[in-house]
């Protein structure tokens, strides 16, 4: 009768640390994305700084000269994205591999401590 007791304890804290380990797994998804997003942010505005000021350098007003930078810009635009997609799914890939890592052995101490509360 104890021996079952113990088992079910056991079954209910591993249960209770994978539970544990999903929430981890989803919040460190949330804070990668977050992370991801303040560097997207960052350069967007730092591309758009120098895009600026590679318009005032070659002189807004020069419709032939602005149409040639903004083909070029379109141009990198175009490349840029054709590289996210490329390695958006190997990023992701890499980031579940990762979160997916749980470690179910509960820990001797752990056991230990259980076994005394009990």
């Amino acid at each position: 009768n104890a021996g079952i007791q113990e088992l079910m304890q056991a079954e209910t804290r591993a249960s209770q640390i994978v539970a544990e380990a999903r929430v981890g797994r989803g919040d460190r998804l949330k804070q990668a994305k977050q992370e991801a997003d303040q560097v997207i942010a960052q350069f967007r505005s730092e591309k758009e700084v120098e895009f600026n000021t590679k318009l005032l350098s070659v002189g807004g007003s020069d419709s032939q000269g602005s149409a040639a930078l903004k083909s070029e810009t379109e141009r990198e635009m175009h490349l840029q994205k054709q590289q996210f997609e490329q390695n958006s799914s190997k990023a992701l890939q890499v980031l579940l591999a990762k979160c997916c890592e749980v470690d179910l052995e509960v820990p001797a101490a752990r056991i230990r401590s259980a076994q005394k509360a009990a």
